[in-house]
């Protein structure tokens, strides 16, 4: 019988060089990075200080102490109990769904047949889109609600708001037709040799490979209607059934504006999704926004 002699595995202690390598790396990375790292927390502070004095009690709120003496997280739980506040979340993804899923329906195909076929008036129609983006909303806005408001009679409700984007968004569509410039036309020929519809090619081919662009086109419909705060004031203020989070957030604070830990606490609550949505969907954003400037 053979005995085996086990030899010491070798224990690789870092040696001093290593560790001042390390640190020398880390010092680097820091001081290339210390612009980024002082625009992050500039921007990041804001939220910090919304946050601790949503947790503060009335007396503590805003004054030079800028730590929560005792958390009180009740604070939520009476925003949330706010009488309103449940319909206001209604109203706004209401209006921020609708509205982002009627963007897409109506400005995809506009912006297909603007970046893919050639038509008679087809760069005037895309400098009458161009125009419409550059056309603020405050010019047409006194006739727009004398129609909603004298032939719809649909003023007091979200519809006036909803309904025109149904008919498309001149941002959505030239954001999709500048990504759809750089879907190279081959992949169309050959469907349409195959007998492919350019309703089916639409479907089949464009969307998938529009991911990109449609999903920052999806967050910024979402994002603004969901901030909306002019319109709802417009069309829904006569009616607080109606109201949004953004014009609802400031009845809110008329009424607590001696209550600061509350109005920071319902302030939260109405970014709290957007912050969330876009922390799980920055990638598809950044990546279609930077993929839409590509051709022109």
């Amino acid at each position: 019988m053979t005995m085996t002699t086990l030899r010491p595995v070798p224990v690789t202690v870092p040696t001093v060089e290593a560790r001042g390598a390390r640190r020398r790396d880390a010092l680097n990375w820091v001081a290339v990075h210390s612009l980024a790292i002082a625009a992050a927390l500039l921007f990041l502070l804001p939220f910090v200080f919304l946050f601790l004095t949503s947790v503060m009690s009335d007396r503590q709120a805003l004054t030079t102490d800028l730590w929560p003496a005792s958390w009180h997280w009740d604070n939520y739980v009476k925003v949330w109990e706010t009488p309103g506040f449940l319909t206001w979340w209604r109203n706004t993804l209401l209006y921020a769904a609708a509205g982002t899923a009627l963007t897409l329906l109506s400005s995809i195909p506009v912006a297909y047949a603007l970046a893919k076929f050639r038509f008679r008036g087809r760069n005037l129609a895309l400098m009458a889109v161009i125009s419409m983006m550059m056309l603020p909303p405050q010019v047409t806005v006194i006739p727009m609600y004398l129609i909603w408001a004298k032939q719809f009679h649909l003023t007091g409700s979200l519809w006036p708001l909803i309904i025109p984007l149904a008919f498309g968004d001149a941002f959505s569509i030239f954001l999709l037709r500048q990504f759809l410039l750089t879907i190279p036309n081959d992949y169309l020929e050959a469907a349409r040799i195959d007998g492919c519809g350019e309703l089916r090619i639409l479907l089949r081919i464009v969307l998938p490979m529009a991911k990109p662009a449609i999903a920052a086109v999806a967050l910024f419909q979402f994002f603004y209607c969901w901030n909306d705060y002019f319109g709802p004031q417009i069309y829904a203020s006569e009616n607080p059934a109606a109201w949004t989070l953004s014009y609802g957030l400031e009845s809110f604070k008329g009424a607590h504006h001696t209550n600061w830990n509350l109005t920071m606490a319902a302030t939260l609550l109405v970014m709290a999704p957007v912050i969330v949505l876009f922390f799980f969907a920055q990638k598809a954003f950044i990546e279609g926004v930077t993929l839409t400037g590509v051709k022109g």
